[in-house]
């Protein structure tokens, strides 16, 4: 359990839009100056991926544990750079001509390459192989992983949700009962106003105002919490602008210009230090978090306090393929690299969640439990609360901006919550409508 900075920089992937990505594609392609073979390198297919840490550590042991047991279908495992770059990087490799054969890519990047002849589309070899057992993976990964049209460009590679971790020592302070299953958004205010003294700099939450997909990937968890969501089931209208979308902005208003229970963070991670040093009674978070809470630190982790439902968000990436000539082998291998008895030794290996439901029934899985016990509600999360994805299309990240930018004008008290969701309704259907 530790955070990584691919994991930190994973939360804000959809910061990379299209448009940003295609910029920098021109920039790259005018300095490889082009070529033409398939990404192959010493008659093994690439793999690309941005793990650091224990991650390049177990990738990297896992390519070679592929290797020697298959020596005709070798796979050249490479650290590629971050992942926040991938997509960038992807682009960048359809102009050279030097295209991964496997790369790992933010579920947020799903759209832009899936409209690129290089993609591999997946549909039919995930539905024709049955061993494969497609819904054995978690549901929002599924859907991570598939178009609008129902064409599946992908296989995960990691998920993730957000969850309460919360002080105990805090909490005991306070008079406070720990957090339950139960809790209700009224628990959860009136438990981070008694945690707070603004005078004194302490605060009961604390949430990410710089604006980016970090700040609105909450609201969206509290917006489904409330029984709303964000666009028409057809996806070409908004649909935030309702009830849900409202209770869900007026607990942020209350909260944070009401109650002063918020601190903002900027989007420098501060909230992670103040978490350390008691200033801050409760994170939402994901696993990737755990790791920089000091060792001092009793903490604990809880679903999120609910309203109708108690959802989270998860932000699932994929393993996509791109060249077609190497199709066969990179197949076998993401086949293999998502197996449940392989993926378990990686998340024993580095603490990431379980890809498949039916990795927690393996014997080894008690293993994981013992190495990262707070993982459990992250893990039960995959199952009962991380239903939904954000919608795998080309304008989320327009969306994602406009959204931004209302929920940072409530926070901050420069807007009303309805006036900031009448404004990002507008906005958010003229960008539906290609306007």
């Amino acid at each position: 359990m530790r955070a990584t900075p691919q994991r930190a920089g994973r939360r804000l992937g959809v910061r990379i839009t299209a448009g940003a990505a295609v910029l920098a594609l021109g920039t790259l392609a005018a300095c490889s100056g082009g070529g033409g073979d398939s990404g192959k390198s010493h008659d093994a297919i690439i793999m690309w991926h941005g793990y650091t840490d224990v991650e390049n550590k177990a990738i990297t042991q896992l390519g070679q544990e592929w290797n020697a047991a298959h020596p005709d279908q070798k796979v050249n495992v490479t650290f590629a750079g971050s992942n926040d770059d991938a997509l960038k990087k992807t682009l960048a490799s359809f102009v050279s001509g030097k295209t991964p054969g496997v790369a790992y890519e933010y579920g947020s990047s799903i759209t832009t390459l899936a409209q690129r002849s290089q993609t591999q589309d997946l549909t039919s070899l995930v539905k024709g192989t049955p061993s494969f057992q497609w819904n054995d993976f978690f549901p929002a990964a599924r859907q991570a992983a598939t178009t609008p049209d129902g064409k599946i460009y992908g296989v995960p590679a990691l998920v993730d949700n957000l969850a309460l971790v919360y002080n105990k020592k805090l909490f005991d302070a306070a008079g406070l009962s720990y957090p339950t299953a139960n809790w209700t958004w009224d628990d959860f205010r009136n438990a981070a106003r008694k945690l707070s003294e603004p005078s004194q700099h302490k605060y009961g939450w604390a949430y990410v105002n710089d604006g980016t997909e970090d700040t609105v990937w909450r609201y969206i968890a509290m917006l489904w919490q409330a029984g709303g969501d964000l666009l028409t089931p057809d996806g070409k209208k908004s649909a935030f602008d309702s009830p849900a979308g409202l209770a869900a902005m007026q607990l942020l208003h209350d909260m944070a210009v009401t109650d002063h229970s918020v601190y903002l963070d900027t989007g420098d991670g501060q909230y992670q230090n103040l978490f350390n040093s008691g200033k801050i009674g409760m994170l939402w978070t994901g696993p990737w978090d755990l790791g920089t809470i000091n060792k001092d630190i009793s903490y604990g982790a809880q679903f999120l306090p609910g309203k109708v439902t108690h959802a989270t968000i998860a932000g699932p990436d994929n393993y996509m393929l791109f060249n077609k000539g190497d199709r066969t082998t990179a197949w076998a291998f993401v086949q293999w690299l998502d197996s449940a008895q392989t993926h378990l030794k990686f998340a024993i290996a580095t603490g990431d969640l379980p890809l498949r439901q039916s990795e927690t029934q393996l014997p080894g899985y008690k293993d994981f439990l013992k190495r990262y016990p707070a993982n459990q509600v992250f893990v039960d999360n995959l199952s009962k609360n991380a239903t939904k994805s954000r919608p795998n299309i080309p304008a989320y990240p327009k969306i994602s901006q406009v959204l931004g930018t209302a929920v940072q004008s409530v926070l901050l008290g420069k807007a009303q919550p309805q006036a900031a969701l009448d404004d990002a309704r507008q906005q958010v259907d003229q960008i539906l409508a290609g306007e």
